[in-house]
């Protein structure tokens, strides 16, 4: 198995699944985060693929978030910009992708993962899917992903997700905040749900959800520079004495 994870793509009766991997719960180094944007975009490119599913391998963790990894390394505002950029491309491929995002949440998710699972235009998850915005707890914030968790769950939500950055909120909490379109008892279920709903979409107008998509996403249009912004302001905060010694707190749990 390749420790520096993977991502792939299948695309199957006009459903093209993209796949990430982690041997650390499916966390998002650098090369994964930019893998994760330039499948996205060649897929909403391809015209044989009419809808995406964005998933992660295994039946644990969804996605762990940043890698604690990379982040103690950064040494310089330069790097510690582009690591960021890395979730920033995610959430803009998928923006603007001209096709739905599925994205398919079988297990916890953490800080950027939250952000996958906000930015995608449709989330199905297991009723053991909890969430927590940890970003604070490590001395940084969620300013990349926070445009895209506040536009799903709003203002309220957002920021109490974002303040109590060391508790977990459970499944049910994101799907009545609207982070989650539904809930499902087994990752079978969810299997279930996530292709009968993608096969109903690739059978529908690809013309009619692509307009549908530029409608649900009005109003972002800046956020190709809003996003390179907050990953400057990360960038320097990880390099912080604080931000150092938060995370190899939490890496020596």
């Amino acid at each position: 198995m390749n420790d520096n994870g993977r991502v792939t793509t299948t695309i199957d009766n006009g459903i093209g699944v993209i796949t990430f991997f982690h041997p650390q719960s499916n966390s998002l180094p650098g090369m994964i985060l930019n893998d994760l944007a330039t499948q996205i975009t060649l897929a909403g490119n391809n015209p044989d693929v009419k809808v995406i599913i964005l998933k992660s391998e295994g039946e644990k963790a969804f996605c762990a978030g940043a890698s604690f990894d990379e982040l103690i390394a950064i040494d310089t505002i330069e790097v510690g910009k582009e690591f960021f950029s890395g979730f920033a491309n995610v959430i803009n491929a998928i923006r603007l992708a001209p096709k739905f995002v599925i994205a398919r949440v079988q297990g916890k998710a953490v800080g950027g993962g939250v952000g996958l699972a906000c930015a995608a235009d449709y989330t199905l998850a297991v009723n053991n899917a909890s969430v927590k915005l940890s970003e604070l707890a490590v001395g940084i914030g969620p300013f990349v992903v926070g445009p895209a968790v506040e536009r799903k769950i709003g203002t309220a939500a957002f920021t109490a997700l974002s303040i109590n950055a060391t508790e977990w909120q459970t499944a049910d909490w994101a799907l009545e905040k609207g982070m989650y379109a539904g809930i499902y008892d087994s990752i079978n279920a969810l299997n279930e749900a996530i292709n009968a709903l993608a096969a109903k979409l690739a059978a529908s107008n690809p013309e009619a959800m692509q307009m549908m998509k530029k409608a649900f996403w009005k109003g972002t249009e800046h956020w190709d520079t809003l996003l390179m912004e907050r990953a400057e302001m990360s960038g320097k905060l990880v390099l912080s004495d604080f931000t150092r010694h938060a995370i190899n707190k939490f890496k020596g749990k």
